[in-house]
């Protein structure tokens, strides 16, 4: 089983800095994402690997949690400490937090819609 970690945990650790993966593809992504999270789309994960630590926790995620699970597992067979976030990017969103748009992860702005992300 892997590894989740909630909504409200997550925004803790991502305020604390947290490693953020985004397996989302390159669309879903430059929509609206987690600031500071990095894309990896999950065909594209292997090829992101060497960039990725494995002396500090992972948070992947994705829209809703499918695809994040499925990432988190793979890394966690590979040695990485990878949770996947319950709820995806669009709890994150549903909650009213900060996105970031285009292709860098980038700073915060104004809080996306779910339906500019889908």
């Amino acid at each position: 089983m892997v590894p989740e970690i909630d909504q409200q945990r997550f925004a803790e650790a991502h305020a604390a800095g947290a490693l953020v993966v985004d397996v989302r593809n390159g669309g879903e992504y430059r929509a609206g994402h987690v600031p500071g999270a990095r894309s990896a789309p999950l065909p594209d994960l292997p090829l992101e690997l060497a960039g990725l630590p494995k002396d500090r926790p992972v948070h992947v995620i994705c829209q809703s949690g499918g695809r994040s699970a499925q990432a988190a597992s793979l890394l966690r067979a590979l040695g990485y400490d990878a949770h996947s976030v319950s709820g995806g990017t669009a709890a994150w969103i549903d909650g009213g937090r900060p996105t970031a748009t285009g292709d860098e992860p980038g700073a915060p702005t104004a809080p996306a819609t779910s339906e500019e992300t889908r």
